[in-house]
């Protein structure tokens, strides 16, 4: 689910509500509180699989000629 902040400075960069839900989705996971493992680790191993795809998508969209109708992948 999208996190929206009220305190939280504006981020330019394209997709960066889905990369702010990754990061904090990543950080929160068990796999790094409890194993102690890098959030790249974590990553290579399946959590937080929906977001990444969904952070996938976005950036590919950026690449897409479509996107100028349709509008970027993601929120």
């Amino acid at each position: 689910m999208p996190k929206y902040y009220e305190d939280k400075e504006e981020d330019g960069r394209a997709c960066s509500g889905v990369r702010e839900d990754l990061r904090q989705c990543l950080l929160e996971s068990p796999c790094v509180l409890q194993e102690n493992k890098s959030p790249k680790q974590c990553l290579r191993e399946g959590h937080c699989r929906s977001l990444q795809v969904t952070f996938f998508a976005c950036k590919r969209s950026m690449l897409d000629t479509r996107a100028r109708f349709r509008g970027r992948k993601g929120y």
